[in-house]
């Protein structure tokens, strides 16, 4: 969907995609105690379990090592529980767009919108951590929208290839969960790529997720702004895996209701 395209749609049902977001994120704390506190204390409890378990070894090195953790885990989750949501989002509304003529990437976007509020509240909490670690806020933090903005597009288009798959290959919702286990432990979450030989770090640039990390880190910790081939790397990443989710849909779009 080109972005214009996508947009004009997306007014004309307007109405549709704001209950969908609403549904969303009412599921997500349906029967919770603490609701929407979980969106504060899930990622918090995680921090606090990395911190444990890594801090000893990892932690003696790295400066600001709860900023470094947190800065991973930030976007890592957002990255996975964005394209999880969106990888069942066809799946989860067959029932509506079997029966009714709608854009069947809705329902993919209203996921992605409730995950991004649910990153929003978690970057509030981030910041007081960065605040309470007594590094300085500055101009260069607005430069944070550009990694972000990337991700958010990065995430839709993975959402998008991840959904259709999912429709006709059930077996993708097994075997995401084991490459995102393996891509936590490839985007240097908890340790810093110095311990991996020289020759070989080259390969973290080929990771997206570890790239959006990276320039979280260089922003908030470093306080510098990286270079311009980081930028077009990044904006590259995302654009690629929205233009291939594009095309796997104009593709297969017709054929996702002989399969639902």
């Amino acid at each position: 969907m080109q972005l214009t395209e996508s947009y004009k749609r997306l007014k004309k049902n307007q109405f549709l995609f704001e209950e969908l977001v609403k549904r969303d994120f009412k599921q997500k704390y349906k029967r919770t105690i603490l609701g929407m506190g979980w969106s504060i204390l899930s990622p918090l409890l995680t921090l606090l379990v990395l911190k444990l378990v890594f801090g000893f070894y990892f932690g003696r090195h790295i400066e600001h090592y709860t900023i470094y953790l947190f800065c991973g885990n930030l976007l890592f989750s957002y990255f996975k529980e964005s394209t999880t949501a969106g990888m069942n989002s066809l799946m989860s509304n067959a029932s509506i767009f079997s029966k009714i003529n709608v854009p069947k990437y809705l329902f993919l976007f209203s996921k992605n919108v409730s995950t991004l509020i649910n990153f929003g509240l978690t970057l509030a909490i981030f910041f007081a951590f960065v605040f309470f670690d007594n590094i300085a806020f500055g101009l260069h933090f607005f430069m944070l929208i550009f990694p972000i903005g990337c991700l958010i597009l990065f995430n839709l288009g993975m959402g998008l290839i991840l959904s259709a798959l999912f429709v006709f290959f059930r077996d993708i919702g097994y075997l995401y969960s084991i490459f995102t286990m393996l891509l936590m432990y490839m985007s240097a979450i908890f340790y810093d790529i110095n311990i991996v030989p020289e020759q070989f770090r080259f390969l973290f640039y080929f990771n997206p997720i570890y790239c959006y990390i990276e320039y979280f880190r260089d922003i908030v910790i470093q306080a510098q702004i990286p270079g311009m081939l980081y930028h077009c790397l990044c904006l590259i990443y995302a654009l690629l895996a929205y233009v291939i989710g594009y095309l796997i849909y104009k593709k297969n779009n017709h054929k996702f209701l002989y399969y639902v």
